[in-house]
């Protein structure tokens, strides 16, 4: 089956709606990354705070409190789940791009190992490992940069037209 550059051979329709799609998910994991703006969980000691609270410390603007297990478990659940949904269904569209296969399948592969440093990073710090913000932090970052390196390239692949067979 060939997939590899299909995406131009899709009827306008198909390409319209792959767009749109596109762009509302767009919106919605840019307002994700507002959400982690907003709390402060875009550095580092951020990132720490976030998720074991900062009541210790002495000049805060705002108090944060460390979260409870349950809260954890809900956390990391909803959002391992739902990312590994968005990178699926952007994976399945980039699959049928005509991107080079090394890129594809990089952008396709990557955002799931981010997603297990990600949010497996903030379990080990909300354990008591605390470099691990690092880590959440250079993988949150990648993870960003492909979602928005895939979703420009579905973007632009949409727009080329079918090569002609001579």
């Amino acid at each position: 089956m060939k997939l590899h550059g299909i995406i131009h051979e899709l009827p306008n329709y198909i390409k319209l709606f792959i767009g749109a799609f596109i762009i509302v998910l767009s919106i919605g994991y840019i307002s994700g990354l507002q959400f982690v703006r907003q709390t402060e969980a875009s550095t580092a000691n951020g990132i720490e705070e976030n998720f074991l609270g900062n009541e210790d410390l002495d000049e805060i603007e705002v108090m944060k409190f460390e979260k409870g297990e349950r809260e954890m478990l809900s956390i990391l659940h909803t959002h391992i789940l739902s990312i590994s949904f968005i990178f699926f269904l952007l994976g399945g569209i980039l699959s049928l791009t005509s991107l080079p296969k090394k890129l594809k399948s990089f952008l396709m592969i990557e955002p799931f190992i981010s997603i297990v440093l990600t949010f497996g990073g903030i379990y080990l710090l909300w354990k008591g490992i605390l470099w691990m913000k690092y880590v959440v932090l250079i993988s949150g970052t990648v993870m960003t940069a492909v979602y928005i390196i895939g979703a420009t390239a579905i973007l632009i692949q949409l727009c080329k037209k079918p090569e002609l067979s001579t």
